[in-house]
């Protein structure tokens, strides 16, 4: 990917996602991360290459939740299948679904300035859960929230996960998230960014969340952090 002012963002980026594969990007800032992202969803074409999404439905979450403050939790919930022109009827079941989903059942009238970070971020996923997506593209949702909040949302994402089998591309960067997440974690190179590591996660699914403390995890995201430090020098 070059951009008109001739910054080359990416180059030779090589890489599969399936359905049942949650894949982690980790690189340094600016790097391409969020462009190999937006690639991907269509947002941007790439200058060389060809990219395929066999996915009819994508979700995409972003680094901030994007909440109208105007809309209570339900109507932003529901926007994206509104957008879609999905039924009214079944737009409300499904709009039911994702809040319980997501934990936010009771706080369906709220406006997005009577809740928390992470019920923001919440109510985002839950939106675009009502599409059903096949494929799920994150860009560091997680990144501005504490450190409680972000374990516990990283736990519901696995839930979602694991009941749902989406093929998932999530941004982050955090070696911890991206191991305690993924099936397979991709280490990026600086700009331009170029895939230097690949690593297989083999920890099984459904995760507890005490596998963080383990010498095994703790080896693979050392081995990440090093590949990490090697491609940025």
């Amino acid at each position: 990917m070059r951009f008109p002012d001739g910054t080359e963002a990416l180059t030779g980026v090589d890489l599969t996602v399936s359905r049942g594969e949650f894949v982690s990007v980790v690189g340094p800032s600016g790097c391409g991360k969020s462009t190999l992202l937006r690639i991907a969803s269509g947002l941007e074409k790439a200058t060389a290459g060809t990219t395929v999404v066999n996915a009819d439905r994508i979700g995409y979450v972003f680094q901030d939740a994007t909440l109208l403050p105007w809309r209570s939790v339900q109507r932003n919930v529901e926007l994206l299948a509104e957008l879609h022109k999905v039924p009214k009827a079944e737009r409300s079941a499904k709009v039911a679904e994702a809040i319980e989903l997501v934990g936010l059942t009771g706080f369906e009238k709220h406006l997005p300035r009577q809740l928390s970070g992470g019920m923001r971020m919440r109510a985002s996923l839950a939106r675009s859960l009502t599409l059903d997506p096949q494929l799920f593209l994150f860009d560091e949702p997680f990144g501005a929230l504490d450190e409680i909040t972000r374990e516990r949302l990283n736990d519901e994402l696995l839930r979602l996960f694991v009941s749902t089998s989406f093929a998932g591309l999530f941004i982050t960067h955090s070696v911890l998230e991206a191991v305690y997440l993924s099936t397979k974690v991709l280490v990026m190179s600086g700009r331009p960014g170029r895939i230097v590591g690949t690593f297989d996660v083999p920890f099984a699914m459904p995760r507890d969340p005490d596998i963080r403390f383990t010498p095994e995890f703790a080896e693979l995201a050392g081995e990440i952090s090093h590949a990490l430090r090697e491609g940025h020098s």
